[in-house]
């Protein structure tokens, strides 16, 4: 039985997740990150899309993005995907699939709700007890948001600017907003993950 088409639209927000097969790693070093890093840069040249929070995590991915033009993004993660298993195979000797199943993509239909799906992708770290500090954990969208670092693959999330007045202000508050632990966080970690 064919797969369904994605019902992608144009300059429309979704949550993009993608695992390993089998739960297994995606990224075994710092190499393997910033390689990926680097075609999602590539890829975004050719296909537009505006990349808002990310988090790479070692055997999964969550991004939050709009869509410029629908068609666009499925070609951007094909290519980002594809090109990526061709590195991690070459460079691991790997066989077989590297990602499991076709990436998922949640539709954020409000603006209010960006800057939820944004804490949720940046707290991956801190509920998986990789790091005890957000700020410790540089393959996410955090350090950008929270101390100013700089990330050329980021297009400041459009709900970033409504949390203050001036740069040190959005910077506190933002901080205070994710570190704030909520008691669903697990319940909905299980639902996304599934599948």
């Amino acid at each position: 039985m064919p797969r369904a088409p994605r019902a992608i639209e144009d300059d429309h927000c979704y949550h993009i997740i993608t695992r390993g097969n089998d739960r297994k790693r995606l990224f075994r070093c710092t190499e393997d990150f910033t390689y990926f890093t680097k075609i999602i840069r590539e890829e975004a040249s050719r296909y537009p899309i505006l990349l808002y929070n990310y988090c790479f995590m070692n055997n999964h991915v969550h991004m939050l993005i709009r869509s410029i033009k629908a068609d666009d993004v499925s070609l951007f993660f094909k290519n980002v995907f594809q090109r990526y298993a061709s590195y991690f195979r070459k460079r691991y000797y790997h066989t077989g699939y590297l990602f499991q199943n076709r990436f998922k993509d949640i539709s954020i239909d409000k603006d209010s709700y960006l800057l939820e799906c944004a804490r949720y992708i940046e707290r991956n770290p801190l509920r998986a007890g990789i790091v005890k500090n957000l700020s410790d954990y540089k393959w996410s969208s955090y350090l950008y948001y929270a101390e100013g670092k700089e990330n050329d693959i980021i297009t400041e999330n459009i709900m970033y600017s409504t949390l203050g007045n001036s740069e040190i202000e959005r910077k506190k508050r933002y901080v205070g907003y994710l570190n704030e632990e909520r008691a669903y966080e697990h319940i909905v970690d299980q639902g996304l993950m599934k599948g």
